[in-house]
């Protein structure tokens, strides 16, 4: 992944933004809204596009483009660089590739053995118990 590519295939749109600021958020345009091309960049290869494909399946659209937005405060500047930033770390983590799943072993035999020489101990306690019938 080509970090210096993917900002330049980025693009930016600041939208009017909802939330605390009152008669400001009803004349700026303070939301950023980022939006990534998946099919046509060149930041990432054919495997990690395949990659995010998968695991960003719900996050993409039809023609395949990434759209995030970010407005927690009242500077444009600043929802850039949140958005940017949430971005990154959203591509990294999509890309770290899972560990395979490794098949538990059972129990050994003398594990088995020894549980069932319990077993037989506390039936013979309990049976120690009854009433004994002549």
């Amino acid at each position: 992944m080509d970090k210096e590519r993917l900002r330049q295939e980025v693009q930016y749109r600041a939208t009017r933004s909802s939330g605390p600021g009152g008669q400001h958020v009803n004349k700026t345009s303070t939301r950023v809204e980022l939006y990534w091309d998946l099919d046509h960049s060149e930041a990432v290869s054919e495997t990690e596009k395949n990659r995010l494909r998968q695991s960003l399946a719900n996050k993409l659209n039809r023609e395949g483009q990434l759209l995030l937005s970010a407005s927690p405060t009242r500077s444009q500047h600043k929802n850039k660089q949140a958005v940017y930033t949430k971005f990154l770390r959203l591509l990294e983590k999509a890309l770290i590739v899972p560990k395979k799943r490794k098949k538990p072993k059972g129990p050994s035999r003398a594990a088995q053995a020894e549980r069932l020489k319990k077993k037989r101990i506390r039936s013979e306690i309990k049976a120690a118990r009854r009433k004994v019938e002549f």
